[in-house]
């Protein structure tokens, strides 16, 4: 494991990178031997310095949650990060061009909760139950972190993801509030275009075989923490189609057929 001052240089690092607009380099490259424990540490550093500069957290994002992108990076459980205040665009927004370093967009169910989720034994009646409903959602996701080192052509690993906040860096919710009983959620999907060009398409059965799975899972690893999801919280439950690549000038629109549309654009 890392020692404190270790993970607070990393802290440090990815702020800096972030207001700058300017990649650091592979967390996992300076530091080989760091574990997910320093991952999430380093994470909550950087959320904390955050909060104490003026941001409130409004929720949480899963990610890693198919297969392919679980292959991908040799790991076979999900990942988390937080949702700051600051990360929420309107259905339509005109995302500004210094914003973001790398944006990418990815299409996702939102669940909003009426009532708090805490502890280890919680299971998918009481997501259900906790839940107000869900909403159609774009994920904007950044990297803070290089994605490959160009030396050494060494590719980020989940330890470099998690620690930068699970790559979030925004969300636009939909504006369509659909009932959990109204709806099956393996069925609820988009068709994802660019410049009017169909990118992606998926079903939220490609997360965990049901959206609601991924909530459970962020919930038991946040009470290890003795942490929770709060009552008003926005959780992305994660991606069903891969990272589409949003540069100047693209339009991404999320047609979700039944339960509406939403798009933002990037200056």
């Amino acid at each position: 494991m890392l020692t404190t001052a270790e993970r607070e240089a990393q802290v440090a690092l990815l702020d800096t990178a972030e207001r700058n607009g300017v990649q650091t380099g592979l967390i996992s490259g300076r530091h080989p031997d760091a574990d997910l424990d320093d991952a999430y540490a380093i994470q909550a550093g950087w959320i904390k310095r955050k909060i104490e500069a003026g941001r409130r957290v409004i929720g949480w994002k899963i990610g890693l949650t198919s297969r392919a992108m679980q292959s991908a990076l040799n790991i076979e459980t999900p990942d988390s990060g937080v949702l700051l205040d600051d990360m929420m665009f309107e259905d339509g927004a005109h995302i500004p061009a210094g914003r973001f370093i790398q944006p990418r967009i990815e299409a996702e169910i939102a669940f909003v909760m009426k009532t708090p989720l805490r502890g280890a034994d919680v299971g998918i009646c009481d997501v259900l139950d906790a839940t107000a409903y869900v909403a159609p959602a774009l994920e904007i996701l950044d990297t803070r972190i290089v994605r490959v080192d160009r030396e050494t052509g060494r590719a980020r690993t989940v330890i470099d993801t998690i620690a930068d906040n699970a790559a979030n860096a925004g969300i636009v919710l939909g504006g369509q509030a659909i009932r959990t009983g109204d709806v099956d959620m393996r069925w609820m999907g988009a068709i994802v275009s660019r410049n009017a060009v169909v990118e992606e398409t998926g079903l939220g059965a490609g997360v965990l075989n049901h959206p609601v799975r991924g909530i459970v899972w962020l919930v038991r690893r946040l009470a290890a923490y003795g942490q929770g999801i709060d009552a008003g919280h926005v959780v992305l439950a994660g991606s069903f189609i891969r990272p589409i690549e949003a540069r100047h000038g693209d339009t991404i629109v999320a047609d979700y057929g039944p339960h509406g549309t939403l798009s933002c654009y990037f200056e």
